[in-house]
């Protein structure tokens, strides 16, 4: 079922700064910061509608800002536990959640998301 509203894009921060071995282990924060910042500039290469885009992150990477054309959203927790949420209440809405976590794509799969690589929002890389 589809609302009209846009697609909204879940991206999983940790899994998709995680998938490039560029040293962001040093600085999470940072890391998610220029996730932030490319996603704010690209969007969802490829997608040509309008896209609503949420980057969720955990851990060292919290305190991250919003920007412009990304909500950033604070796991207190499980950052899977925050995503398979957002999935829940966007109910009637199309969701694409970018990760590469097999368990969390089968929670979210289960709610009725599609899914997709962190490639999708990381070309080339």
């Amino acid at each position: 079922m589809d609302d009209g509203s846009p697609l909204l894009v879940i991206v999983d921060g940790a899994n998709v700064v995680g998938s490039v071995p560029d040293g962001w282990w040093r600085d999470r924060q940072g890391a998610a910061r220029r996730l932030r910042d490319r996603l704010a500039a690209d969007g969802l290469p490829g997608h040509p509608g309008p896209v609503e885009i949420v980057l969720v992150v955990e851990g060292a990477a919290r305190g991250v800002e919003a920007v412009p054309g990304v909500r950033v959203e604070e796991a207190d927790g499980s950052g899977d536990d925050l995503m398979v949420d957002l999935v829940a209440r966007a109910a009637g809405r199309p969701v694409l959640v970018v990760t590469a976590d097999r368990e969390l794509r089968r929670r979210v799969v289960d709610l009725g998301a599609e899914v997709t690589g962190p490639r999708a929002v990381r070309p080339g890389r």
